[in-house]
């Protein structure tokens, strides 16, 4: 993905080491402010001499940014005016460009956005396999449990969430596969680039990308009749009545919430009502000590007395 930079930036991340190279999660670019790299909670800088102190990293340029865009969108800006209105944009390989600048509002909604004075590529690293240690937990008479993963920000969730719905497209040990149907609203669980997922999400999966949730969640129950429905960061009222409809509809449900445990969750009343209703099977609780992505409890719902949860 580096190809996206100016020449004089690609040959300063040539000059860094490949341990590093291969881990870097995030390179925030901000006009007339220095390069931020970010590798495990950890920031630095870079120049031309390789991996710096942050106070010590190149000074971005307009012409940087503007280079960078103009490769992105194949040197066509208003090719992006759509994706730009999102505030993010998607590239070959999966990897997520957030962006900033001025809004351009009509009618009172945002049309999109120009003058752009800031990015922040997001490097995407699908790691096979990590959810396999949870699958067996997450598996039932060999039916997918409906299950809701508990995650403070940047703690690996969609990288778990990606592996979970590989693993029940795939099948897991002898059990499934199953059909699964992802609305991907944000294009970070399959990274669709232009229609086709640069994530592997699966044989028998099915994803609607940049559609949001809800409109996404019912027309995957009506089209593609899933086995399991997967989606990130819900909290939203009408999300939780659209997971109601594919319950109803007997559909297994996947999904994550931003929070630290269950309590926090309990500031969400519908969503309170739903884990003590044992709506979810199972409830993944995620971290970030000792590393990213550490499983801190997996709580099985029907084993609580229902005035603990």
């Amino acid at each position: 993905m580096f190809e996206i930079f100016p020449m004089h930036i690609k040959k300063m991340f040539n000059s860094i080491s490949k341990q590093i190279f291969d881990n870097i999660q995030e390179i925030k670019m901000r006009i007339d402010k220095p390069i931020l790299i970010y590798k495990d909670q950890e920031e630095f800088g870079i120049n031309i001499s390789g991996i710096v102190k942050a106070e010590h990293s190149y000074i971005v340029l307009r012409e940087d940014i503007d280079a960078t865009l103009k490769f992105i969108s194949g040197f066509s800006m208003y090719s992006l005016e759509d994706e730009l209105r999102q505030g993010f944009l998607t590239i070959e390989g999966g990897h997520r460009i957030g962006v900033t600048g001025k809004a351009v509002v009509q009618n009172q909604k945002l049309r999109t956005l120009k003058d752009i004075n800031g990015l922040n590529i997001r490097v995407a690293h699908q790691i096979i396999g990590c959810s396999d240690k949870i699958m067996p937990n997450i598996l039932q008479n060999r039916k997918p449990c409906n299950t809701l993963i508990i995650s403070p920000p940047k703690c690996g969730t969609t990288t778990i969430l990606r592996d979970i719905i590989r693993n029940f497209s795939n099948g897991f040990y002898g059990q499934g596969p199953f059909t699964v149907g992802v609305v991907d609203e944000r294009s970070e669980i399959a990274g669709c680039y232009k229609g086709i997922p640069q994530n592997d999400v699966g044989i028998r999966t099915d994803v609607l990308d940049a559609c949001p949730k809800v409109e996404g969640m019912k027309m995957l129950i009506r089209s593609m009749s899933p086995q399991v429905l997967a989606v990130d960061e819900i909290g939203r009222q009408e999300d939780l009545l659209a997971l109601e409809e594919a319950l109803g509809a007997g559909v297994s449900i996947l999904c994550t919430i931003h929070g630290n445990d269950i309590k926090d969750c309990y500031k969400k009343p519908i969503l309170k009502q739903m884990i003590q209703d044992r709506w979810f099977d199972r409830i993944i609780i995620l971290g970030n000590r000792p590393k990213v992505g550490i499983v801190k409890e997996i709580i099985n719902t029907s084993e609580l007395k229902k005035n603990s949860l």
